[in-house]
């Protein structure tokens, strides 16, 4: 059997055994909206949870708060029918600024907003990146329930039109992303992201949850407290295809989003897999070892303990976080990250060696990536030269009766046990 992994802006290929049971974990593939600007126009035209532009007609600002380089985020259809709107009410194009919402990311440079924005945004809008430890940039607008201090992006916050765009689908810990996420985590002060992602060490953190997830409902808080007006989400396939959007009250968008993103993205498997490939969804799901931990992640939903878990993932960028490589390197074993973390208390950066460790410690991890090869061993990544490699000696191991499951979109798929 011969099986194409995405990997990068490509695949990698690997040939497995005729006589194995292999099953492909992936739903089927919905097709995309075959007008996707169509399917955005509708969206601004049937806005939910009572919300109206006219009522925005006055606005002397817009902040529009924008995904990074990591997100497949279909801005070039998304953008154009918003900005036909805003023009309509009268606002004019200086008073309107793209935000880039990076979270702890390294902040983007002027020469990257290419690979995000349509080239005739850029000349006509101005772009900001923002940056989470810039403290002079940020703007404090107090507690939620669960002591998250809020800081949050100066400028938009300030102002008087406030809109985030974005992808819901589902995420590891905040059960989704979408609604005010890209606003309220994107655009928040480091201080402010600490404190909610350590929420993810909670039971109820959990993938595909909302209503009762602390880490979700905290990230609701905080939009709220930004007071975010407007949402503007895309639902994709796993082609990173649209195939509906939504617009309006942001918790209205979530409540209305979640049942179609469940539907594209979960699916069911009878039992736990002996070998699991696989890989986060290529490029930009892979873009660094920070977005590929969650192909790791979701796999170990349905792998067996014990079993493995071969990790494809390109990460042309290497780590993606200084603060999670200076802090994992000269770790010795899972054990060393999870005791030193926990000893130290949560931080963001080495959050992500924790995340690593939590799921790498039931398995064996195979990492196949272009990362250095040394540093990865440093990480506890455990490299191998490549997939096919991987699958050999993974293949040797296997028990009596072991499945071997492939999540070819591990970020974006849902996958349930339901034995």
């Amino acid at each position: 059997m011969n099986l194409n992994v995405p990997y990068g802006r490509s695949f990698l290929s690997v040939t497995l055994p005729g006589d194995l049971q292999v099953d492909i974990i992936e739903p089927p593939l919905i097709p995309p909206a075959s007008n996707p600007l169509k399917v955005v126009r509708s969206a601004l035209d049937n806005l939910l949870g009572g919300i109206n532009l006219s009522t925005f007609a006055r606005a002397k600002s817009v902040g529009i708060a924008i995904n990074d380089k990591t997100r497949p985020v279909p801005h070039e259809h998304l953008l154009p029918p918003l900005l036909e709107r805003l023009t309509s009410l009268g606002i004019p194009d200086e008073a309107i600024t793209f935000y880039v919402a990076v979270g702890t990311h390294t902040p983007m440079l002027s020469a990257e907003f290419p690979a995000i924005l349509p080239i005739e945004i850029l000349q006509r809008y101005r772009v900001i990146s923002h940056d989470s430890e810039d403290v002079d940039e940020l703007k404090y607008l107090g507690e939620t329930a669960q002591g998250t201090p809020v800081w949050s992006n100066l400028g938009y916050v300030e102002s008087d039109f406030k809109i985030v765009i974005g992808n819901i689908e589902p995420h590891q810990f905040a059960g989704f992303s979408g609604g005010v996420k890209s606003a309220a985590v994107g655009l928040a002060g480091l201080e402010t992201i600490n404190y909610n992602h350590a929420l993810m060490t909670h039971p109820a953190s959990q993938l595909g949850e909302y209503d009762t997830n602390p880490a979700r409902q905290d990230i609701e808080e905080i939009g709220q407290k930004i007071d975010v007006h407007l949402a503007l989400n895309a639902i994709l396939n796993q082609d990173k295809q649209i195939v509906q959007v939504l617009a309006g009250d942001p918790v209205a968008v979530m409540r209305a989003a979640i049942p179609i993103s469940r539907d594209i993205c979960q699916v069911a498997v009878s039992e736990k897999y002996g070998l699991m490939i696989s890989s986060p969804g290529g490029h930009p799901k892979d873009i660094n070892i920070y977005q590929a931990q969650k192909g790791l992640a979701h796999a170990a939903r349905v792998t067996r303990p014990g079993g493995t878990i071969i990790l494809a993932a390109a990460c042309p960028e290497g780590t993606g976080s200084s603060h999670y490589e200076d802090w994992a390197l000269g770790k010795e074993s899972y054990e060393d990250v999870i005791e030193q973390f926990k000893a130290d208390g949560f931080r963001i950066g080495p959050h992500k060696a924790f995340q690593i460790a939590r799921d790498a410690a039931q398995f064996r991890l195979m990492f196949c990536s272009e990362m250095d090869e040394n540093l990865t061993r440093a990480l506890l990544l455990n490299p191998v030269k490549d997939l096919q490699t991987a699958v050999n000696i993974a293949l040797a191991d296997l028990h009596c009766g072991d499945r071997v499951g492939v999540l070819p979109h591990a970020a974006s798929t849902i996958p349930t046990n339901k034995a």
